[in-house]
């Protein structure tokens, strides 16, 4: 795994770029609703998706209610809950729902068994569920084995982990089957895909991304199947503004390259 300083020389409608959130593009806090995305970023992000035609998206375990607020007043594709609800470039939505019954018995079930683990933080999604462990540590093992045997008790559920959280899913969904989708799609179909994430949940992501001979970039530590890597936030930070300018530089070349074109061809 090479540093990510920048991607190679960059063509307009060459690249597709997807971004995770916590710990890719804010910086990760003790609770979920501390994360903010700072406005400077915000406003990259905005030039990003004009520069490439809107071939940005977001790529989360957040909802997409979530995704909207934290990005306003940017009004991106996006993939929440790993997969499980998706809005393309037009806006059109699609989601993968548990049975209402189905919801309603999780939930009770699950407020009830981590009301034993204090600290533990349960975050319902509709069609997904988050178990933080985040602020009770201590309780990390006996958590992540409630989720695995709630799991193995029902057909259609998977279990995803990550930092500090387990999640409970519906099967057959995650960040790189959003992935995916997105890119059998306009503005991405064609494109090279781009994805930053930091993770455990954004591995499903790399895998896609390195099967499509794209740039794969994990933040901070720790293995994984990216390509490549970048230290932290601050420096996902950088590589965005070094990205746009790169890019920005580059379609302010190609009018005088089409005139330069246009002139040799004239002397032909």
């Amino acid at each position: 795994m090479t540093e990510a300083t920048s991607l190679p020389p960059l063509r307009p409608g060459s690249y597709a770029f997807f971004f995770d959130l916590d710990g890719t593009l804010a910086e990760i806090k003790p609770q979920p609703e501390q994360v903010v995305i700072p406005q400077t970023v915000r406003h990259r992000l905005g030039q990003l998706a004009r520069l490439c035609d809107g071939a940005v998206a977001l790529i989360s375990g957040r909802s997409m209610a979530e995704l909207d607020r934290l990005a306003a007043p940017l009004h991106l594709p996006l993939a929440g809950v790993h997969g499980a609800e998706r809005r393309d470039i037009s806006g059109k939505v699609l989601r993968v729902n548990l049975a209402p019954t189905l919801v309603e018995q999780l939930s009770r079930y699950l407020v009830e068994e981590l009301s034993v683990f204090p600290g533990a933080r349960l975050e319902i999604k509709g069609m997904a569920f988050a178990l933080h462990y985040r602020q009770a540590p201590q309780h990390a093992s006996a958590i992540i084995q409630l989720a695995n045997r709630l799991v193995a008790q029902h057909d259609g559920l998977s279990l995803q982990p990550g930092k500090s959280v387990v999640e409970i899913k519906p099967a057959g969904i995650s960040k790189g089957s959003a992935i995916a989708a997105f890119m059998h799609e306009a503005p991405f179909a064609g494109r090279r895909p781009v994805f930053l994430g930091d993770d455990l949940t954004d591995e499903a992501g790399f895998d896609i991304v390195n099967e499509l001979n794209g740039v794969s970039i994990k933040i901070g530590a720790g293995e994984s199947r990216a390509q490549q890597r970048l230290q932290d936030v601050q420096a996902v930070y950088h590589w965005l503004e070094q990205t746009t300018y790169q890019l920005e530089q580059e379609l302010n070349r190609l009018p005088l390259r089409r005139a330069g074109n246009e002139s040799f061809n004239r002397g032909i």
